[in-house]
């Protein structure tokens, strides 16, 4: 009787340490840097948003009689309605007399359209090739040294390549990105599998007879979903700092579409004497990627059972 009781008693202490427990949510909002990398990243976002309204101009507007100006200089401009207004240079402008300011406020929907969309392709596409991989055994081989083979090719040579074919543009720089990033999300996905496949509640729904596809989807699946999501906020600050690489390299963006990679490349001459043209796309871009990388360490940190002790 007393040896039951003991046990009810560790049982009752066990459901209540375990109610105790934060939610995942709170957990989150203890994080600093799940709080920081958000904010910042919202931030961002709302900035690429609503750019238009942020007192900006054309940003492919020219005027050789304002190159190089300083950050703060004032002039009257004609809108396209011919409505005479004061605006601000508050970044200055760049050798071609183009807002600076315009240009970087822009250039955060191309940063953010390339890193979201190709970590979103990455995570499906790398998922449902992970899933398969891990729980097929005859076909992990195959598809395993498939992935190898695509990780095995330098990203830099084949934008190169693809640029050579099909021209620079946003889809060019999207797939030269989205192919070396698909194989590591898939063997992010297969050891998860792996692990997971020899799970008791797994053989259980194998031993009556549950469909491939619904053990994948409802018993496996839902064990890579804290992985894939911090592997998703690395992908994407890595694919904003690959656009922007290749944009400064000239084989990214076209020069006429402003991005960071390209205000940059263009300011690099006069850097010395103008640093301005470098300066602003570069913070906005180390900021961005770094309020990413915080987001995803916060996320890790919060997901991972054995790092969630320390919040």
């Amino acid at each position: 009787m007393t040896a039951q009781t003991d046990e009810q008693v560790d049982i009752a202490a066990a459901a209540a340490a375990a109610a105790r427990k934060p939610g995942i949510f709170r957990r989150m909002g203890r994080s600093q840097s799940v709080i920081i990398g958000a904010a910042l990243v919202g931030v961002m976002l709302l900035i690429a948003i609503v750019a238009p309204w942020l007192d900006t101009i054309d940003p492919a507007q020219i005027d050789p009689t304002y190159r190089n100006r300083k950050p703060g200089v004032e002039r009257m401009i004609t809108l396209p309605g011919g409505e005479q207004v004061r605006h601000v240079y508050w970044m200055g402008t760049d050798s071609l007399g183009r807002d600076i300011y315009s240009r970087v406020i822009y250039g955060a929907r191309i940063s953010m359209v390339v890193g979201v969309t190709v970590a979103a392709i990455s995570v499906i596409v790398g998922l449902f090739i992970g899933l398969i991989s891990g729980y097929i055994r005859w076909l992990d081989g195959v598809i395993m040294r498939v992935m190898d083979g695509l990780m095995a090719i330098p990203g830099i040579l084949l934008a190169i390549g693809l640029v050579s074919l099909w021209g620079a543009g946003l889809f060019t720089v999207i797939l030269a990105i989205v192919v070396p990033e698909i194989p590591r999300v898939v063997r992010l996905v297969r050891s998860v599998v792996l692990s997971v496949r020899e799970e008791p509640y797994v053989e259980a729904a194998i031993s009556v007879g549950t469909p491939t596809p619904l053990i994948l989807v409802r018993h496996i699946m839902p064990q890579t979903m804290a992985p894939i999501i911090v592997q998703a906020t690395f992908i994407c600050a890595s694919a904003i700092l690959v656009e922007a690489i290749l944009s400064f390299l000239g084989i990214g963006i076209p020069p006429e579409t402003p991005t960071w990679g390209n205000i940059m490349a263009e300011g690099r001459v006069l850097f010395r004497i103008h640093p301005h043209n470098i300066m602003y796309p570069g913070v906005f871009l180390a900021v961005t990627v770094l309020a990413i990388n915080m987001l995803g360490d916060g996320l890790r940190d919060t997901l991972d059972p054995r790092m969630s002790k320390r919040i």
